[in-house]
């Protein structure tokens, strides 16, 4: 059998998420450096051509990737729930954490030269498009409607709750829980942006 006979049939969609899915683990096996487009073919089951015909290069199949797999937060559409909004935010957080996209991006970012060939790529056109952090979005909804003064927003008061997240990761090896989570919200950001957190009835 030959390796074209070898490959499955997959168009569209099916034959992108395929590549992406390749790509990703592919980057966590051998590192931004080693990366190429005969190895994501490879994994993938797909002829080399085919990701020519849309990527020039690897990184780009890789940015591409990351930017399909990045969630996007949604705060409720009356703001009426900024702790609640928050909170589901940084669950949102936890969870691409540990999701194939971002176990990528956290090796990209701990490989001095894999940072040095992507990380401009992946906060332009990855984080700043897809929403940049994970609270920010929610913050810059309630700010917008009034609910704090916009002032407040400050680049540390937008980067408080990942920061967090991820020193619980790096110390501990464990995602935050609920628990872990809503403390985050009510004690920190909340806090920083001149609110408390409602008293329980």
């Amino acid at each position: 059998m030959s390796e074209r006979d070898g490959r499955t049939r997959r168009r569209g969609e099916e034959l992108i998420s395929a590549i992406h899915a390749a790509v990703l683990q592919e980057v966590l096996e051998v590192g931004v450096g080693r990366l190429t487009m005969d190895g994501i073919a490879k994994r993938a089951a797909t002829a080399r051509t085919t990701l020519y015909r849309r990527w020039s290069d690897p990184i780009e199949v890789l940015v591409d990737a990351l930017y399909h797999a990045h969630p996007v937060e949604e705060p409720t559409p009356g703001a009426d729930d900024l702790r609640g909004d928050l909170i589901r935010a940084l669950q949102l957080m936890v969870r691409w954490t540990l999701s194939p996209a971002g176990l990528a991006v956290a090796a990209i970012l701990t490989d001095p030269k894999g940072s040095a060939k992507v990380s401009d790529a992946l906060f332009e056109k990855v984080f700043a498009n897809r929403g940049g952090t994970f609270t920010s979005t929610v913050l810059r909804h309630y700010a917008e409607r009034g609910h704090f003064p916009a002032e407040l927003l400050t680049p540390v008061v937008a980067d408080i709750g990942e920061a967090l997240i991820t020193k619980r990761l790096l110390d501990t090896g464990k995602p935050p829980t609920d628990t872990d989570l809503a403390a985050i919200v009510d004690q920190a950001i909340l806090p920083a942006i001149g609110l408390m957190p409602a008293e329980p009835e």
